[in-house]
């Protein structure tokens, strides 16, 4: 019993010292700060209600990765069908407090340039670039070779220069 407690213990806390990096990477996946905090609580709630599916000595970091992003990919297919039904809404950019606008200006045109690369570059971005995975871990997250995923950021990052140059 006691050994079922420290496994729970270690599973709990490991979910909780993640939580930054979650946040970050479904905020980065949804392009909304909302929508971010949504992916990020459901993806907790369903790691907690689905751990016994976690096996211990692997990487917990990866198994969150995996959940959020098979749940963002489920949000994405219900949006779009959705959307055949609905008029979206339009997003606002927030512009950041007094004295830090230049910064906030230069933020939301990364934001605003992270959020128009296609998902899967988008994604590549994020893991590699603002996470620090290696290719290999982020391929395996995203499930698909080295290859596919290093041609993917490199096209992000592409992208993402040729807008930001536009942006300035």
């Amino acid at each position: 019993m006691k050994g079922r407690e420290t496994l729970s213990n270690r599973f709990e806390d490991g979910v909780v010292a993640l939580l930054p990096r979650l946040r970050r990477f479904a905020i980065g996946l949804s392009r909304d700060w909302a929508d971010g905090d949504d992916l990020c609580q459901i993806t907790i709630e369903r790691a907690l209600t689905r751990r016994e599916s976690y096996e211990p000595g692997t990487r917990l970091d990866s198994w969150m990765y995996r959940i959020m992003r098979n749940l963002w990919i489920d949000e994405q297919r219900a949006r779009g069908r959705r959307s055949q039904t609905f008029v979206s809404e339009e997003a606002g950019v927030a512009i950041g407090a007094l004295g830090a606008q230049d910064a906030a200006v230069q933020l939301g045109d990364v934001d605003r340039a992270m959020a128009s690369l296609p998902d899967d570059q988008r994604e590549a971005v994020l893991l590699v670039m603002v996470e620090g995975y290696t290719y290999r871990e982020a391929a395996e997250i995203v499930g698909c070779p080295i290859g596919t995923l290093n041609s993917r950021l490199v096209r992000g990052r592409e992208a993402l220069l040729v807008k930001l140059g536009e942006a300035a």
